[in-house]
């Protein structure tokens, strides 16, 4: 203890300059070991959940086949001897100044100053070394700032020297001074190079592989796989945000594009958040199946690393924020006359605004580490539930709309997303009263007591409204259903209730309260404890207006909690219900055995039952029945859509499913039928013409770069149909399922599909197809005939037509509907045509027998009006003349200032 006091009594002796370098060199010294072990611990941090598809190549990284050298420049090699040349310079002040100490029995504090400065620089000549070896183009940040304040520092001592030396004639010259003096052009040409940043290595890529013949479009490439430089930021990059100077300094030069913004890193995509809050989520459920699990426990455990990150900020900021407050009597007593120690004005000062400083850097980081939090949150949620609504069951779709989903995720996850601006707000408060309690105690005594009161009164009046405002967010939340389910505008103007009227004056009531039992004690009050009870309640108004809408939404985030959780617990389709195998496992493409299967398993009659049924790879299933058969049904089965009851269904290979009711998506054409799939022209253009749509493009003003619209609005019937009939050929699945895909178009277009779709393009696939079309089905390999939910006849069509029932019943009902009807240019070739195709395809073999029916059914359709082609060509002429514009047109990019008129 007195060797302490001995020590700090000496130091006041020594001059301010020499205790202001001590003391930044010891700061800087203490940051830079803080610096090294927050890089560790944010590495540690950020060891996440890495999926390997998700890795994307870095702008720093290297390509296969590149030779990678460092050229080390004139520059870099005077750093080093710079920095080193100053260290030998501050070991010989020392070494003389431990002379004087032992041999004139000078005061020891002497050395503090050179002992400090080789601490210094061997950090900054470590540092510089280190550069060559991570070949860093720039000085770090941190090196750069101590350059530069050792340089002033230097000038500072200069100063001061010079002047005893002239003004005062002091023929003395210590070792410092001359220390000062040698140092200073070494220092100077170091404080050059930090203002400067470059380091002097200049990184050069050979890449002997890789030689880009389209420069540009080799370089938007890479701008599109850059990730973002947040996720390998050092420390110093993140406290002042210079990781975004790169983007900020090209938008300064030009306007930004898409391309130039980088991805983000795959431990803030959605994809990775998802996976995790997913893992969890299961977790709990598995622990406990008898329980719900908590979604926000599943939550808290997926993210808890970086609450707890940016719950080190938030407390930082509480802390420094209070420094103020409570150093501002001290700053009073000083600025009255009562010095407690030397330089008291400086050291105040430099505390306020390493104070502020704190709370500025702190604030900044608690802010933006909020905001990336909710983001994780949101898309891990709204992935969540996006998923959950693809896998609902068909009972529990009829209790949740479309509406009621999109509400789920555009309402409820952004609210739970919200709460993580009040996450910290809970323990923050309790913290925040104690340090005001302990200010207000060293201002105004026990009075402070009053303050606990009135605070603990006015969190305790908002406490029971907590349960309406709950109730209240239920019911809002439902009429927020019913919106969606209604009209988007009936409930528009609704507001949540409000708690929080007198929260302006909650503050004021606090103060009065304080200073009220303060002058009833006989407390004296001077200028800096009022002063400073000010500055308390200052910063305690804004917790305390706070509170309430923490507590309202605390309660909002309560409900859509239990809104989501609910959602996710609903039931969900049968896991096992279609059993998946490898492409070439087996020679059967889809295989039925004994299945039954119920839209409602509570119904006493299934939908399907008796089920069997197998298909080889390659073989054309045609289904039939009268209407309300169960066709649908079927191959909804064979999808797993509809819950099994017993049996098993199994597919080899991937599916492909075209619905009777066409499902177009909102874009373009090409965007439609690619469906986020690479583009490979030949086998579009194969696909565009299978799909006879070539003629289409053509009369549309901008082909297949035509906006469609939402559901297809500008699109006819038969053109949606062929839309996703396109999609489903160009994913090249191994098995097709089609539901009545020729219903939408004409008897020609049927025709020309049947033949370029299904008997060309998808002649190596398995083909199970739905159709009232008698005449495809001689082609056929199998036809199904379904009557109430059961097979009840299977063969081909030979054998069907000869064994009558129900088959021949459908194709001599086809026959008299097209003989009922009264079509002039329908000559008695028409029956002929049919009669040719009933005699002929039993006799031929299959491929001469789908030739001519199609032949046949072209002729036939082909000898309407005359007038067709000419048609045809007058709406492409009039569709070119008029060249009509994109249902949506691409915004305008206007470059240039904005002018004054506009503010």
């Amino acid at each position: 203890m007195g060797f302490t006091t001995t020590l700090f009594r000496e130091l006041r002796d020594l001059p301010l300059v020499e205790v202001s370098s001590i003391s930044i060199n010891l700061s800087l010294f203490l940051v830079s070991i803080i610096h090294i072990s927050a890089r560790r611990l944010l590495l540690c941090l950020r060891r996440g959940p890495f999926f390997k598809h998700d890795s994307v190549r870095n702008s720093s990284s290297v390509n296969v086949g590149d030779t990678r050298e460092v050229e080390v420049t004139t520059g870099y090699k005077f750093s080093v001897l710079c920095c080193f040349f100053v260290l030998i310079v501050q070991v010989s002040v020392l070494v003389l100044d431990v002379v004087g100490v032992t041999k004139e029995r000078n005061e020891i504090c002497v050395i503090f100053s050179p002992v400090t400065q080789i601490l210094a620089w061997l950090v900054l000549c470590a540092s510089v070394v280190r550069c060559s070896y991570t070949s860093a183009e720039k000085f770090p940040l941190l090196l750069r700032l101590w350059w530069v304040v050792g340089f002033l520092i230097c000038l500072w001592a200069l100063f001061i020297d010079s002047r005893e030396l002239v003004v005062n004639g002091s023929n003395h010259l210590s070792s410092h001074v001359v220390g000062n003096f040698v140092s200073a052009p070494a220092l100077a040409f170091l404080c050059f190079l930090a203002l400067r940043g470059q380091s002097g290595l200049r990184v050069i890529t050979d890449s002997h592989l890789i030689e880009p013949l389209l420069v540009e479009q080799e370089e938007e490439k890479a701008g599109c796989l850059n990730v973002t430089s947040y996720s390998d930021a050092g420390l110093f990059s993140l406290a002042t945000l210079s990781w975004l100077n790169p983007l900020l300094s090209l938008g300064a030069k030009r306007p930004l594009d898409l391309t130039d913004i980088p991805l983000l890193a795959p431990k803030d995509r959605a994809k990775t958040n998802y996976k995790i809050l997913k893992f969890n989520w299961e977790k709990l459920k598995a622990e406990n199946p008898s329980k719900p699990p908590s979604l926000a426990w599943a939550v808290l455990k997926s993210l808890w690393k970086e609450a707890a990150c940016n719950a080190v900020f938030a407390g930082l900021n509480t802390l420094v924020s209070y420094v103020g407050p409570y150093l501002v009597n001290d700053f009073v007593n000083y600025l009255g006359g009562k010095e407690t120690y030397p330089h008291e004005g400086y050291i105040l000062a430099g505390i306020f605004f390493a104070a502020k400083l704190a709370e500025t850097l702190t604030t900044r980081q608690w802010y933006l580490g909020v905001d990336i939090l909710g983001m994780h949150v949101r898309s891990a949620l709204t992935a969540m539930v996006y998923r959950k609504g693809l896998k609902l069951s068909s009972i529990t779709k009829q209790n949740h709309t479309s509406g009621e989903i999109v509400n789920y995720m555009a309402v409820d996850v952004q609210r739970v997303g919200d709460y993580s601006w009040y996450l910290h707000d809970m323990w923050m408060l309790p913290l925040q009263i104690v340090l005001a309690l302990g200010i207000l105690y060293r201002s105004v005594g026990m009075a402070a007591v009053a303050t606990l009161v009135a605070t603990v009164f006015s969190i305790l009046a908002t406490i029971p409204l907590a349960k309406v405002q709950e109730d209240y967010q239920d019911k809002l939340m439902s009429a927020k259903d019913e919106r969606m389910r209604k009209t988007s505008e009936c409930l528009r103007n609704m507001r949540i209730l409000k708690l929080q009227a007198w929260e302006d004056r909650s503050p004021i009531f606090v103060a009065a309260i304080t200073f009220a039992t303060a002058i009833g004690l006989g407390t004296q009050l001077t200028a800096g404890g009022v002063l400073s009870a000010l500055a308390t309640f200052r910063i305690l108004q804004e917790p305390l207006r706070n509170f309430p809408d923490l507590v309202s939404m605390m309660a909002q985030t309560k409900v859509s909690l239990d809104r989501i959780s609910g959602f996710l617990l609903e039931e969900e389709l049968q896991g096992d219900a279609t059993i998946i195998l490898p492409q070439g496992v087996s020679d059967t493409s889809v295989e039925i055995k004994d299945g039954c299967f119920s839209w409602d398993p509570s119904w006493l009659r299934p939908t399907l039952f008796d089920i069997h049924l197998n298909v080889k790879r390659g073989m054309r299933v045609a289904v039939c029945g009268v209407v309300g058969s169960g066709k649908s049904s079927f191959l909804s089965c064979i999808l797993g859509e509809i819950p099994k009851i017993s049996g098993e269904v199994r597919i080899c290979g991937s599916a492909a499913y075209v619905s009777q009711s066409a499902w177009i998506q909102s874009g373009n054409i090409e965007e439609n039928i690619l469906f986020g799939s690479p583009m490979d022209k030949a086998k579009y253009k194969n696909v565009i013409h299978a799909c006879s749509l070539k003629r289409d493009l053509e009369l549309f003003s901008h082909g297949d770069q035509t906006i469609i619209g939402d559901r297809g609005i500008n699109l006819s019937g038969g053109q949606k149909q062929r839309v996703q009939l396109a999609r489903a050929l160009y994913q090249d699945a191994d098995v097709y399922l089609l539901d009545d895909p020729f219903s939408a178009v004409d008897a020609h277009t049927g025709s020309e599909l049947f033949k370029e779709y299904i008997l060309t393009a998808l002649a190596d696939k398995t083909v199970i197809f739905v159709t009232h079309q008698v005449e495809f089905l001689p082609t056929t390999d199998l036809i199904l005939v379904l009557r109430d939910g059961q097979i009840i006849q299977s063969g081909k069509y030979e054998e069907l037509l000869q064994a009558g029932t129900d088959f021949l019943s459908l194709v001599s009902a086809h026959h008299e509907a097209i003989d009922a009807m009264d079509i002039p240019s329908h000559s008695s070739e028409d029956s002929d045509s049919h009669h040719v195709l009933d005699q002929s395809l039993p006799h031929n073999p299959k491929s001469n027998a789908s030739s001519s029916n199609i032949e046949i059914l072209a002729k036939e359709v082909q000898e309407g009006p005359s007038g067709s082609n000419q048609k045809a060509i007058k709406e492409k002429k009039k569709a070119k003349r008029l060249r009509k514009k994109q249902l949506v047109q691409e915004e305008e990019r206007v470059r240039g200032r904005i002018s004054m008129k506009v503010y």
